[in-house]
């Protein structure tokens, strides 16, 4: 009889743990009418977008192109760009302001970089001569090497502290060689100092043949990051493969697992891994199955939206709306639908202004109205 009970046991377990593994945290759908403006609608490709202290916005093209963008007046192009290799997911990438922005006019921005073996992501600093609507005094912080010909997985999303520079570059195509190998680039999330030295602090800088500047590995293709001041934390989201996409709290030295465990599987139905847990390996805080397409991330922190103070907005570009993201502490315990059939959804900033913008493929910038 014990014997029948101990595999009843074992069966039941296996149930419980394979339906944790199908059953991610559920969707609800908020059918409130949002409204949008569309504030400028000539940017095709909406990647990264950053609000200047004076109201106006400096937005990114995956096609190469920076733009400032006046509310009411015509789209101005800011040169002085370095060379950019856009090749499919690659092109220029996300930016951001330095934290003394109104004093020293720094910006920060990721792009593909190529040369004679291939492309890779790369992070540089200039400064915005808005005068001569120019960038100048331009200087690499950090070039990923192990470049690859493939056009998928370069990232990028950078994120920015009082101290820290975060970056994250994605596995670059090339999932078993670069993620779990801290001697590579690829399939990480960085750290710098605002400077563009690597910091002590940073959990691998001891570490013979390690990257110095790596913060956190084992991911597929992040493509949304952002900090936290009140929670002192870093979150991040991720691209899985067919299935898997995972939202995850950054942790330093720590290890997402990409690709020995996930929760999806190869596009074409197969099984990459048959694991979804290992040791000294973090589970994501949210996954999606089916994939969500997740990109652009940003936390409300603005008083125009109270009742999403606090909380996580998060882009869909496979179904086309946003994800409002409930936390408690650590943990995700609520996710939200809104603004469904908006449009493939790039990205999502709060900007310095307080109002929430939505980059849309093929749309533009839209401004949601309280």
């Amino acid at each position: 009889m014990k014997y029948w009970y101990r595999l009843l046991f074992i069966y039941l377990s296996l149930i419980a743990t394979s339906s944790q593994a199908m059953q991610p945290l559920p969707i609800i759908e908020d059918k409130t009418q949002y409204k949008t403006e569309t504030i400028w609608s000539d940017i095709k490709i909406p990647w990264g977008m950053v609000q200047l202290p004076n109201g106006k916005m400096l937005a990114t093209e995956r096609s190469g192109k920076l733009w400032l963008l006046t509310e009411g007046k015509p789209s101005i192009e800011i040169t002085g760009l370095p060379k950019i290799h856009v090749n499919g997911q690659g092109g220029l990438l996300d930016i951001a302001l330095h934290p003394d922005f109104a004093k020293n006019q720094l910006i920060f921005f990721t792009y593909s970089s190529k040369n004679a073996t291939g492309s890779n992501t790369a992070l540089m600093r200039a400064k915005l001569d808005i005068k001569n609507n120019q960038l100048v005094e331009q200087k690499n912080l950090y070039l990923a090497t192990g470049n690859s010909n493939k056009g998928q997985h370069y990232g990028s999303r950078i994120a920015i502290t009082n101290e820290f520079i975060y970056f994250s570059i994605g596995d670059r195509g090339q999932r078993d060689k670069n993620p779990q190998n801290l001697s590579l680039d690829g399939g990480k999330i960085y750290r710098l100092n605002l400077d563009g030295s690597i910091t002590t602090s940073n959990p691998f800088y001891q570490q013979a043949n390690a990257k110095k500047a790596i913060y956190s590995y084992g991911h597929r293709n992040p493509q949304g990051l952002i900090n936290l001041p009140e929670r002192n934390q870093v979150w991040s989201h991720e691209h899985g493969p067919r299935g898997g996409d995972e939202v995850n709290l950054i942790g330093s030295g720590k290890n997402y697992g990409w690709p020995v465990i996930g929760y999806g599987v190869n596009y074409i139905g197969t099984n990459y891994t048959d694991i979804t847990e290992k040791n000294g390996m973090e589970q994501p805080k949210l996954y999606w199955d089916p994939s969500i397409a997740p990109s652009g991330m940003a936390y409300i922190s603005s008083n125009k939206y109270p009742q999403w103070q606090g909380k996580i907005l998060l882009g869909s570009m496979k179904f086309g709306h946003l994800v409002l993201l409930e936390l408690n502490n650590e943990s995700v315990v609520k996710q939200t639908k809104l603004l469904v059939d908006i449009g493939r959804v790039r990205n999502v900033i709060q900007g310095s202004d307080g109002y929430i913008y939505v980059g849309i493929d093929g749309k533009g910038i839209l401004r949601l109205i309280p």
